[in-house]
């Protein structure tokens, strides 16, 4: 899949001028709508996560015209949440709020080709991430169909 990287770039520029705002309405998304996975944050500090957030969306985007530094990122990135106890149910949950945040933060620059490049955009990224995390089979393949 090919990503629009100009327009991830050129909104992403936008969106870093709103950090706290971003990481605020990323999360209040997340845990309204989701708060099946607040209890994955009950030790967390949440303005030092939302940090680490964003400092990752950062390395994400300024990598995407460098994938032979972005693909090991990611998949290690995914590793690590595996011992967060995060299961292939979430990204979808994540990905979600993401858009919301993305979203809230661009305003009128949120086009139907803004909000495209962002999905495609987090479905790498969760592939990626996915394959760095080593599931048993029974939590990729619970009942013989994709989670």
């Amino acid at each position: 899949m090919a990503l629009n990287v100009e327009l991830l770039e050129h909104s992403f520029a936008q969106v870093k001028k709103q950090e706290t705002e971003f990481t605020t309405y990323f999360y209040t998304t997340l845990f309204t709508v989701y708060p099946e996975i607040k209890p994955l944050f009950a030790t967390t500090h949440m303005e030092e996560q939302g940090r680490k957030l964003f400092k990752s969306l950062v390395v994400m985007v300024d990598s995407l015209r460098q994938p032979e530094v972005l693909t090991p990122t990611l998949q290690g990135l995914g590793t690590r949440h595996v011992q967060y106890g995060v299961l292939p149910k979430h990204y979808p949950m994540v990905g979600n709020a993401l858009l919301k945040a993305f979203s809230l933060c661009l305003s009128d620059a949120w086009t139907p080709s803004t909000e495209q490049a962002w999905i495609d955009a987090y479905a790498v990224v969760t592939q990626l991430m996915l394959d760095g995390a080593d599931y048993p089979a029974e939590i990729l393949n619970p009942l013989g169909q994709s989670v």
